[in-house]
């Protein structure tokens, strides 16, 4: 059995950047992440101003450009015979006007390396939790299995933050709301061309949908499919796949060839959810966990983050003061992130009851603009709810001056392989 300050289980963007601010702050945090490293392809990498902003404020701007990534100004849907805006971000105020796709990964190592230099930072890979150590009502901690076998890990605070699965979620009893999503979401890549278009768009048709990403050298695609219809598609074949791709993104028809069977494809069930309590005592859920969101807009990186910027800004004094954390406090958390949370996914049920779900089911009929109309996206109101949110967090709480960080060089989180995928 061991002890710490505050135990986080799930070292995806909430649980990674919580763990530096209160790494940063003086706290003695252990995160806990259960797999080998953080490759996962086809993740969310879409980094948004508010994040940026978050990111500047730790000093880590610099350096997280120094990325490879790529910077989108604006965001269109195309329909058969139109291109409507929905938001044109370079009108933002501020210094980051734009959307940074950077692959999860590398913001995760950025994270993670940056906490790694603070004495009281721990970070445990290959880290599964299977139950929460309780003491009465109250939350004491973890259990978790690594390659070493079995540990406890007893914490004055502890912080699910281990995706929309959430083992510690469903270990502590509580069972989010489901508000449903009519669409699943097929991943793949294609090669991109010089004379390819340059921006990220929404391409809509009779009865299809296609997200494309521009990644600099090949194309981030997103096919959206009615909800649990992966199995209906496979049965026709990759050529029913192949087809709408390539006459709804004909610059890509030569290339759908490429895509050469389902296995090169990476499914996303698609769900929409909220807890309506993100607390016990002991213990805080944040970011995907506690709320589970759709794809649309992008966003869901950037919840997380602004969940665990606020989440340290109110419990970082309690957690060095003394460690224990009264559940009033934890409320508090909760209570500041549901606004914006509740208002993100009512925006995402108002896209998918408009255009996605009348777009993938009935009689295939053509998009039209009118319809698109009626859906509330475009203008100043829509770049500042996709590029900063609701409610955007700052950083409040300093950094302990009387820290010495570690030397950045001699940290080693995670090795990434050579043939990482770029």
């Amino acid at each position: 059995m061991s002890r710490t300050t505050c135990v986080i289980a799930g070292g995806g963007p909430a649980g990674a950047v919580l763990a530096l601010l209160l790494a940063r702050s003086g706290v003695r945090v252990t995160l806990l992440e259960k797999h080998a490293d953080f490759l996962r392809d086809f993740r969310g990498d879409t980094i948004h101003p508010s994040t940026l902003q978050v990111l500047d404020e730790l000093g880590l701007a610099e350096e997280f450009h120094r990325l490879p990534h790529r910077k989108a100004y604006r965001m269109t849907i195309r329909t058969d015979d139109a291109e409507i805006p929905v938001a044109d971000l370079s009108r933002l105020k501020g210094p980051y006007r734009y959307i940074a796709f950077v692959p999860q990964w590398d913001f995760l190592d950025l994270v993670t390396s940056a906490a790694a230099r603070y004495p009281g930072f721990e970070l445990v890979m290959n880290a599964e939790v299977t139950d929460v150590i309780r003491e009465g009502n109250t939350v004491r901690g973890v259990r978790y299995r690594d390659p070493g076998g079995e540990h406890e890990l007893r914490a004055a605070l502890t912080v699910a933050a281990d995706g929309r699965r959430s083992d510690v979620r469903r270990a502590a009893g509580l069972v989010p709301a489901e508000y449903g999503a009519p669409m699943d979401v097929l991943w793949f890549r294609l090669p991109r061309e010089p004379s390819d278009p340059d921006e990220t768009f929404l391409r809509a048709s009779a009865g299809h949908l296609v997200v494309s990403i521009d990644r600099g050298t090949y194309w981030q695609l997103a096919y959206v499919i009615p909800k649990g219809g992966f199995d209906a598609l496979r049965e026709q074949g990759i050529d029913a796949l192949r087809r709408p791709v390539a006459a709804m993104l004909p610059h890509l028809s030569g290339r759908v060839g490429l895509i050469e069977g389902f296995d090169d494809v990476s499914v996303l069930s698609v769900a929409l959810n909220r807890l309506r309590r993100w607390h016990r005592p002991g213990l805080l859920v944040i970011g995907d966990a506690a709320h589970a969101m759709s794809p649309i807009f992008g966003v869901g990186i950037n919840l997380a983050v602004q969940d665990a910027v606020a989440a340290a800004n109110l419990l970082a004094g309690p957690l060095l003061a003394g460690g224990e954390v009264p559940e009033s406090l934890l409320a508090r958390v909760q209570r500041r992130r549901t606004p914006p949370t509740a208002v993100t996914q009512f925006a995402q049920r108002l896209v998918q009851n408009r255009l996605i779900r009348p777009v993938l089911s009935g009689p295939a009929r053509p998009v039209r603009v009118p319809a698109l109309a009626r859906i509330p996206l475009a203008g100043a109101a829509a770049r500042r709810f996709i590029g900063l949110g609701v409610l955007p967090e700052h950083v409040r709480i300093p950094a302990a001056s009387h820290q010495e960080e570690r030397p950045s060089q001699s940290v080693d989180i995670t090795a990434s392989p050579p043939d990482r995928l770029q």
